[in-house]
């Protein structure tokens, strides 16, 4: 039963690596990019700031498992894992859930939107970080602004990249083969 005892080991190992990647989508957003926010694009809101990042934090989260996963299965285990996380989140009144649900769909649509963006002349830090003033409610946005917010982008993404290789592994594949060929090795 070797065969039965690996697969179970992968298995566990690979919840472990969900419950941990979850975990840090759940963090709070640091003090410094809420004060930011708040200034530059949420008429001085911190709360307002506060849900915005944190929701920018998970659904960048969940589009990273699904681009970047070296198994198709996590980013459905991590969307199942967060909504239960999210879903019994002590930040939110639980006559706020359903809304609070909502408003993270919302935001998930706009994230994947702009990460599918193709052409023109911004970066995807840029892009993102576009929505991310748009979403904060962001009325002047020049230069100053875009700059601040494709920063705090920027971070996101790289922690949450290597939060997702720490959690479940690299990528790693043969430098004589394409990626096509490596799967039927």
């Amino acid at each position: 039963m070797p065969g039965w005892f690996s697969g179970w080991r992968a298995g566990q190992r690979a919840r472990k690596g969900t419950a941990a990647y979850v975990q840090a989508l759940m963090l709070e957003p640091s003090p410094g990019d809420v004060a930011w926010l708040a200034e530059h694009a949420a008429s001085g809101d911190a709360d307002r700031a506060t849900w915005e990042l944190r929701y920018a934090r998970r659904a960048l989260g969940l589009l990273i498992a699904q681009r970047d996963a070296l198994d198709d299965r996590t980013a459905s285990e991590v969307a199942h894992q967060l909504a239960a996380a999210m879903s019994a989140d002590r930040n939110v009144a639980a006559s706020m859930v359903k809304l609070a649900d909502r408003q993270f769909n919302e935001r998930l649509s706009a994230y994947r939107e702009m990460l599918l963006l193709r052409g023109g002349a911004e970066r995807l830090p840029e892009r993102l970080g576009r929505a991310l003033l748009l979403l904060s409610g962001s009325v002047r946005m020049g230069s100053l602004e875009l700059q601040g917010a494709a920063e705090i982008i920027a971070r996101l993404v790289a922690e949450i990249s290597g939060v997702l290789e720490k959690s479940f592994g690299v990528v790693s594949l043969p430098e004589d083969l394409p990626p096509s060929a490596a799967q039927s090795r």
